[in-house]
């Protein structure tokens, strides 16, 4: 004959603990990925917005120029050496490049 302790079944276990590892993933790749990437986009706004003419600077594409004019979507580069004149989407311009300084 088995004892009664051992026919008895274990007792349900807290449901908040079967998804807690699920939500520290969740967190962990909230503030590793989706928060950096937030800021970044946030980043990348402000600085389209304050574009402006005699700014030096590099496309998506690799084009590095200066602004000669800018359009509510659209911004007009120098590229040297020849002066060439480029109408480009302002949405393009992947960064600014810094002034040197002598």
């Amino acid at each position: 004959m088995v004892p009664a302790l051992l026919l008895q079944t274990p007792a349900p276990s807290n449901p908040v603990m079967g998804f807690l590892p699920i939500l520290l993933i969740f967190a962990i790749f909230y503030f590793l990925l989706f928060l950096p990437m937030q800021r970044q986009k946030k980043q990348q706004q402000r600085m389209l917005k304050e574009l402006q003419a005699g700014n030096v600077v590099v496309t998506t594409g690799g084009i590095v120029g200066t602004i000669v004019a800018i359009d509510a979507d659209a911004i007009v580069l120098r590229v040297k050496p020849d002066n060439i004149k480029l109408q480009i989407a302002r949405s393009a311009v992947a960064a600014l490049v810094p002034e040197k300084k002598d």
